[in-house]
């Protein structure tokens, strides 16, 4: 999930991600584009479930360890987590990782409302086809519908000619891309690959309509947290966009393979959202 989006793992602004997030004004599940957003009255839109988009990917940890993380290593797995606005549940994010054949995986992330979440219309759905392989994650296609024609996206990336196109929130695209750059959701699964190799992720590159934005990672302490799953020791990641105000910080537990159980959204000081963990489990 990133922070300026303007949102699971078990889990997106500064991680698109609970999904509008990850991390900047955009969309993600949760999410690299991370934040719900809100009208004029204050009152929450459906956060996007591309905010978790960062987050998401990190859910892998537990069944890989700390090994490479190449295709043939990846299991296929589901999640759930629920987003909060000013305390109150307003949106339930389902992920799934899906094995198609050989190196090609398809991670997908659907979020439906709750509570007063109700009363806004979008029920986000965000879909990455990616090659995973032992140097590298490469997005192949990037879907997202359900919250209206103004942030939907579908964008190809043909590595062969070096080029992204498509449309992205409104917006028509067609740009050079070089290795390194993912989508709102299989940025996770980059992440996911540098940390199960031992790495801290200090940087990724997400684009972001006909650009390409980049978020720092920094890691920010421990703390015991209480969740769905029960008592869990956590460590502290926060990612930011330079000269944003908002950043994101997600709660990763080491004892279940550093998938993050909490992530926050916050602008300066005030807390914009929330998700938490509900479930997690394996899938054949």
């Amino acid at each position: 999930m990133t922070p300026d989006s303007s949102v699971q793992m078990h889990l997106p602004e500064a991680a698109s991600a609970p999904a509008g997030s990850q991390l900047r004004e955009r969309r993600r599940p949760w999410g690299s584009r991370s934040r719900a957003h809100s009208d004029a009255r204050g009152a929450p839109h459906t956060p996007r479930a591309a905010a978790l988009a960062a987050a998401l990917a990190l859910i892998l940890v537990a069944q890989l360890g700390a090994r490479p993380a190449t295709a043939a290593e990846l299991q296929p797995f589901q999640a759930s987590y629920l987003w909060y606005w000013h305390g109150a549940p307003v949106a339930l994010s389902q992920i799934q990782l899906q094995h198609r054949s050989d190196d090609t995986w398809v991670y997908r992330s659907t979020t439906h409302p709750r509570g007063i979440g109700r009363l806004y219309p979008m029920r986000p759905v965000l879909s990455s086809v990616m090659r995973v392989t032992p140097q590298d994650v490469e997005p192949l296609h990037f879907v997202a519908t359900g919250s209206g024609r103004r942030h939907d996206a579908d964008v190809t990336f043909d590595w062969d000619s070096g080029r992204a196109t498509g449309t992205y929130e409104g917006a028509k695209i067609d740009m050079p891309i070089h290795p390194g750059v993912q989508d709102d959701m299989s940025v996770q699964i980059a992440m996911l690959a540098q940390l199960v190799q031992g790495h801290m992720p200090d940087q990724v590159m997400e684009i972001n309509k006909n650009v390409v934005r980049e978020y720092d990672y920094v890691r920010a302490g421990e703390e015991m947290l209480h969740t769905a799953l029960g008592p869990l020791q956590t460590v502290i990641y926060i990612s930011s966009h330079p000269g944003s105000p908002r950043t994101t910080r997600f709660w990763c537990a080491p004892s279940l393979g550093y998938i993050p159980v909490q992530v926050q959204q916050k602008r300066l000081n005030a807390v914009e959202w929330t998700m938490r963990i509900r479930s997690l489990q394996s899938q054949p």
